[in-house]
């Protein structure tokens, strides 16, 4: 969690010098490849993070701005909700405040979180996202995202009233936590698919504002990649399998919760274990060489660098897999070469629709999730 703070952090300053450059330089200046943001809105989209107690000063000082708000304290080494409360006053957190001694200083390390408290509800319960991605390169990019995501639901209504922060039940959509509550139904896990998910938002808010949202998803997985991207050790024969988990608010803005580097793949319920079958199976057709058995079985000729290169990175089929490639930046990088042979400027406004959203190298992320 604390490693996720600090590069996308570093990644937003790499953002502010870019777009300050294009400024500088005027409309028509592009400055680090077709990938980059042109709008400091595209990466709005972690709650305001400190690492404590490391940023316990500058975290006070964001507090008394808004010292009504809630914040939510998550340990930085553990998983499945443990240690996870929520706060609205400094009282709570002063064993993070700085110490004289160093037996006072040796502190457990928590990023803490500003509390998304309009979320999005269905059935007045709060929901979050799981969808899976699947790095097979980092330099250059190349990340697919799975179909067969899920959301996950408390089990009892929500309410921002503050008397409720306690209540793990009410604020905490981790299933760990959900399954020992009285009222969870081990039937359905307190789980819906994506898919069906999707098919409720669309019939409640349209089609137009949904295809927005996965869009707007689908770039928080590729900034989010790429925000790490150069402190990554890139090994053409390696692979990533994240789990994001993203909340919703009211206003249909989507917000990184975690990224987990091992995302559970133990079943909760018997449509849970299909789909988490169905996700391993699915990596293992991208990242697994078609005739890798057949060459286990026979003597190995000694192939060439493009051959070993292409091997791990097999395109899936519709019919073979529920991954579908979100975002190739070696076809954006190809694109931009081109362009700047071709020296053609306006070309590059074009191939993003204008918008700096749409690189000529990336999958409409909108017509992925279906």
């Amino acid at each position: 969690k604390d490693l996720m703070v600090k590069n996308l952090k570093r990644y937003r300053k790499e953002v502010d010098r870019h777009l300050a450059d294009a400024a500088t330089a005027g409309s028509g200046a592009h400055t680090s490849g077709g990938s980059a943001p042109e709008d400091r809105s595209d990466i709005d989209f972690l709650p305001a993070t400190y690492l404590l107690p490391a940023d316990y000063s500058l975290f006070v000082e964001e507090f008394r701005k808004n010292p009504n708000a809630m914040w939510i304290m998550k340990p930085t080494a553990k998983a499945r909700g443990v240690g996870i409360f929520i706060i609205n006053k400094l009282t709570q957190i002063k064993k993070w405040a700085p110490k004289s001694t160093p037996q006072q200083a040796q502190r457990e390390a928590y990023v803490i979180s500003r509390y998304i408290d309009d979320p999005l509800l269905i059935g007045g319960k709060k929901f979050d996202l799981r969808i899976y991605a699947l790095v097979t390169s980092y330099r250059p990019l190349k990340v697919y995202v799975h179909r067969q995501g899920f959301a996950r639901f408390t089990t009892a209504k929500y309410t921002n009233d503050v008397t409720t922060i306690d209540n793990e039940y009410i604020h905490l959509t981790n299933v760990a936590i959900q399954k020992h509550s009285d009222d969870y139904n081990a039937n359905h896990g307190g789980k819906l698919s994506l898919r069906n998910l999707r098919l409720h938002l669309e019939a409640v808010y349209g089609l137009a504002a949904i295809d927005k949202l996965f869009e707007d998803i689908g770039w928080i997985i590729v900034h989010s990649l790429k925000a790490c991207q150069n402190v990554i050790i890139n090994d053409r024969h390696c692979f990533e399998c994240y789990g994001y988990d993203i909340m919703i608010d009211a206003k249909l803005k989507p917000w990184l919760i975690e990224v987990n580097a091992s995302p559970s793949l133990s079943a909760s319920t018997e449509s849970d274990r299909i789909m988490k079958l169905g996700i391993i199976s699915d990596v293992l057709d991208i990242v697994v060489p078609p005739d890798f058995l057949e060459q286990s079985r026979a003597p190995r000729a000694r192939s060439t660098e493009d051959d070993s290169s292409t091997a791990w990175t097999a395109e899936p089929t519709r019919e073979e897999s529920q991954f579908e490639l979100l975002y190739n930046e070696s076809t954006e990088i190809d694109a931009e070469r081109a362009r700047k042979d071709a020296g053609d400027t306006r070309g590059r406004l074009n191939s993003r629709g204008g918008s700096g959203k749409q690189g000529s190298g990336s999958q409409r992320t909108m017509n992925v999730f279906r």
